[in-house]
Parts: structure tokens; C-alpha cells; sequence
């Protein structure tokens, strides 16, 4: 059995590849994570014990009591653990019967063995996470656990019980999935506010560790905030760019993709999607506004709504800023992707009608300076369809203010 995971094969730097404006109208543009024999990690948290620390002045000691903490993440804990379920990924796969054929005489060839398919047979090829988000049925999972479409998908519930479960939607960009399975009475988790974190707050993941640990517990920290990374798969070969993600220590492993990342509370900041394969203790998870947001449209409209611009950009760091000879060090560079294929403006987009043109940096969406912490595919994930927003860009040097019309994005 292989575990659903994948690699973060690279961290975004002077990365020449760009990502699509296509968010939802209730979720993030991008988003990469446990494959059944995915290339990236996605989950990997390392346990860290609570810790008591005490020390020494001249004069006083002071003893940091972690018993307030533990009692939380205790807590948090009891009150998530219902709610989070393991997947199981089974595919028919051939079944081999070996024959001996035996040295002959008469021929100048020895015996040797030979395979014949002789059928097929369900097995279980890889395993994930997910959550319910609502009492009847509604889970939140990575895409890339449930992007094999051949395969069938089995839920199974804290308390053992299994159940088949539909795939209603998924974005593969974002690297979201929304599943559902039939019931009423199921324990949920509920989203806090992922725009207020704050580096160094405490982070809990769940998850199905190796697809063997059912609801296994990490404790860790948030690390870094408005990451950019770029992440594949070795089942399917392609790759995603997950803008704006959460950096935590908290150990993540093969199996937990689709896992909630929660607060000391118990309510969901994240959700675990990807690991550098290459490092200890770094691990991502999407951010948890975009995740609801687009829960919150498939629960409501049956499938992912998202707004659109329709361009693809480098977010703009030094080091972008540098290998391009740009002016600012801020914004996002209106770029083409590897391929010829790959345009900076999609034909037809309500950023092509606008007049935005390859090397355009867009510098402000709605008085909102695009920077380390606000990227402009989450700021359009934050706006609705048929919204008019005001663009400021800056072209060959000038800057200039558009005005835009925001469209549902088209069928992925």
C-alpha cells in the first residue's frame, strides 16, 4: 500500500513559473496534500511535548507553568477529535498467477517463469484526512487525496464506522476537495479567523499519520506566515502553487493531507496540505478563510464559485525584484508561465479587457498594497462575482488605475 502524500519540490524564489488568478468566490486562488503516492509530503507534524521552564536571577525565580496549556491542547483536542476522519483510497488492481515452465529437452531454452493476469482485486492503495464541516455529511479534503478518479473513496469516523463517500467538488488548484457522505448527527469543526494569526501561536494538527495512526495528534507552532510554494505529485506528474499558506513545526506525516491545523480552541486555522521533504519540522497547510469559503459554496450552490481576473503572476520579493530589474519590492508581476501556452493574460479576462498587458505589476487591489501579507489572489478570493474593483498598476514605469470587473471564474 502506498500513502497518500506529497513533496514540496520547491519554494518559490527567483521561480520564473507563474500561478493563474482564478479564486473562489468563497476561497483562495492556489492552494498542493497527501497523495497516494503523491510527490509531496503534505503532512508530516512532530510531536513536541509541553515543556516546564524555569530559571534563576540574582534576586527571583520564575517558573513558566505549562499545565494552563496542556489542560487547552487537552481540550482542543476532545473537542476536534470527533470530528476529524480518515480516508481510505481502494482501486481494482491485477491479480498475476505465476507458471514454472520447465527445462526441455528437445529446446536450447532453460525453464523460466512467466506471469498471466488472471483478474482483478480491490485493494487499498493510499490513505488521507479530511473533516466534517457540517452535521450532515459535508467533509473538507486535499484534491490531490481524492484526484484519482478511477479509485473509490471510504470515510471512516473516529468511533470506526464506515461510510462510501462522493466527490462533489474539487479545485485542483487550490488543492481543495469537497466530499460527503450520507448521515445526520456527525460532529463538525467550526473556522476561526485565519487572517488574525500570529507567528509563534500554538498549532494542533489530526490526522490519518501513514494512513496506519487514525487521529494521530502533533503539537507545534506557527512558523511563518504568506508562504509561496510550488509542490507535485508522482501519481499525475503536475505541479501547484500554493500562494499564502501557513509554515508550522507542528509534525506532519504522510496520510494527515486533508487535516485540520487548529488553534488552542479547537477550531480550524488550516489545513495540512504539504511538507519540505528536504528539512525537519517545516510543514504547510491552507490557509482557513479560503478553505470555508469554498465549503461554504459547494454547501450552497453545489459546486466551487470563485471570482476571476484571469492572470498569472510572480509575487514580488527581493530577490524577483532583483533577477527582473524592477522598480518596487512589493506587488505582483504579470507574468507567463514555463510553456507558450502558459499566457500572462488570459484572452478574454476581465483583466485582458482592462488593458492589463504582460510585466504590468499590479500594485494595489481596493486601496490594498499587495505585499508579503496580502497577496492579490487572496484579496480576490475575498471579493464576489460582478464586484467592480479598482486596480492600481504600474506600466513601463506610470502608474495608472483601472477599474474591473470581477466574473465567475470558467469550469478547471
Amino acid at each position: 500500500m502506498v500513502n497518500m502524500h506529497k513533496r514540496i519540490t520547491t519554494i518559490i524564489k527567483n521561480n520564473k513559473s507563474a500561478i493563474v488568478v482564478s479564486v473562489g468566490a468563497s476561497m483562495l486562488t492556489f492552494a498542493i496534500l497527501i497523495i497516494a503516492t503523491g510527490v509531496i509530503l503534505i503532512a508530516r507534524f512532530g510531536s513536541l511535548n509541553s515543556a516546564f521552564t524555569s530559571f534563576t536571577t540574582q534576586s527571583r525565580t520564575t517558573v513558566v507553568d505549562s499545565s494552563i496549556e496542556q489542560s487547552n491542547v487537552i481540550n482542543a483536542v476532545a473537542k476536534a477529535n470527533p470530528a476529524v476522519i480518515s480516508i481510505i483510497i481502494s482501486k481494482d488492481v491485477p491479480v498475476y498467477e505465476q507458471y514454472y515452465q520447465q527445462y526441455n529437452p528437445f529446446s536450447s531454452l532453460f525453464g523460466n517463469t512467466t506471469q498471466n493476469q488472471t483478474g482483478t482485486q480491490t485493494q487499498q492503495i493510499g490513505g488521507g484526512s479530511g473533516f466534517f464541516v457540517t452535521s450532515d455529511g459535508y467533509i473538507v479534503t486535499n484534491n490531490h487525496v481524492v484526484e484519482d478518479t478511477t479509485a473509490s473513496y471510504t470515510v471512516i469516523t473516529n468511533d470506526g464506522k464506515k461510510y462510501d463517500a462522493k466527490v462533489l467538488a474539487k479545485d485542483a488548484t487550490l488543492d481543495v476537495a469537497i466530499l460527503k457522505i450520507e448521515g445526520t448527527g456527525f460532529k463538525y469543526l467550526t473556522f476561526a479567523n485565519s487572517d488574525k494569526l500570529q507567528l509563534g501561536q500554538s498549532a494542533i494538527a489530526i490526522g490519518n499519520a501513514l494512513a496506519e495512526f487514525q487521529n494521530s495528534i502533533s503539537l507545534g507552532i506557527i512558523s511563518g506566515l504568506s508562504r509561496s510554494i510550488t509542490a507535485g505529485t508522482s501519481t499525475s506528474g503536475a505541479t501547484e502553487t500554493l500562494d499564502n499558506v501557513i509554515q508550522t513545526d507542528a509534525a506532519i506525516n504522510p496520510g494527515n493531507s486533508g487535516g485540520p491545523l487548529l488553534d488552542i480552541n479547537g477550531n480550524v486555522i488550516g489545513v495540512n496540505v504539504a511538507i519540505e521533504d528536504s528539512a525537519n519540522s517545516i510543514g504547510f497547510a491552507l490557509p482557513g478563510n479560503m478553505v470555508k469559503s469554498i465549503a461554504d459554496s459547494v454547501i450552497k450552490n453545489g459546486k466551487i464559485i470563485k471570482p476571476y481576473l484571469g492572470v498569472r503572476f510572480l509575487q514580488i520579493t527581493d530577490s524577483i525584484k532583483k533577477a527582473n530589474n524592477l522598480s518596487v519590492d512589493y506587488g505582483a508581476l504579470v507574468s507567463r508561465g514555463n510553456t507558450s501556452a502558459d499566457l500572462a493574460v488570459i484572452p478574454g479576462s476581465p483583466a485582458d479587457k482592462a488593458g492589463i498587458v504582460e510585466n504590468d505589476i499590479i500594485l494595489e487591489i481596493d486601496g490594498t498594497k499587495l505585499d508579503s501579507t496580502h497577496s492579490l489572489s487572496s484579496i480576490i478570493a475575498q471579493k464576489q462575482i460582478g464586484q467592480t474593483i479598482t486596480v492600481k498598476i504600474s506600466h513601463d514605469g506610470t502608474e495608472k488605475t483601472v477599474q474591473i470587473k470581477l466574473v465567475q471564474a470558467p469550469a478547471s
